[in-house]
């Protein structure tokens, strides 16, 4: 081997860390989430103590749905570079059949469906998060701003639209997670 190629050591611990970022990039999606409903909920009911007619509610209620799309989008693309890298980590396991000597966490099975088992868990927080916070989103809007609603009620039925085909790409990411060849 020349000095000038990276050893299989290196790459493992390089994938990993990158791995450990795809995870931390999920937990910040999931707090920017929580953060751009809990800001809508307050510019809510910030704007129903203006009174004005003109003030944009109807589109500010769309942000419910797109800060859930967004969600759910980040948590796929996520999932999906967790199981390029797991795969990677695989291959790298497997030199000179190593997986047939030591514990293999990414080429066994029984270790690789208990870690998906517990990320389920996580795309669950997400689709619990993205179905509550939309619902008590267009919740307060409705109750808020019923006359504005009854006149118009689409952004409410398009929010709600969107926030359910969200949470259904969470619910099913599980799909895509890395299972072992």
């Amino acid at each position: 081997m020349s000095k000038e190629s990276v050893d299989a050591n290196y790459r493992f611990i390089a994938a990993y860390q990158e791995v450990n970022a795809r995870i931390t990039q999920r937990q910040q999606a999931l707090a920017l989430y929580v953060t751009l409903v809990v800001s809508l909920l307050a510019a809510l009911v910030a704007l129903r103590g203006q009174r004005g007619q003109g003030l944009p509610v109807e589109w500010l209620v769309l942000g419910f749905p797109v800060s859930a799309a967004c969600l759910a989008l980040l948590n796929h693309k996520s999932e999906r570079a967790i199981t390029n890298l797991r795969r990677f980590l695989s291959e790298l396991e497997q030199l000179d059949d190593a997986h047939l000597r030591w514990p293999s966490y990414n080429t066994d099975a029984r270790w690789a469906e208990q870690a998906n088992q517990a990320r389920r868990f996580h795309d669950l927080a997400c689709a619990v998060l993205v179905a509550g916070g939309s619902g008590v989103g267009l919740g307060t809007a409705w109750s808020l701003y019923p006359d504005r609603f009854a006149a118009a009620a689409w952004p409410l039925w398009a929010s709600a639209a969107i926030t359910v085909a969200s949470a259904g790409i969470i619910v099913f990411s599980h799909r895509w997670h890395y299972r072992p060849h």
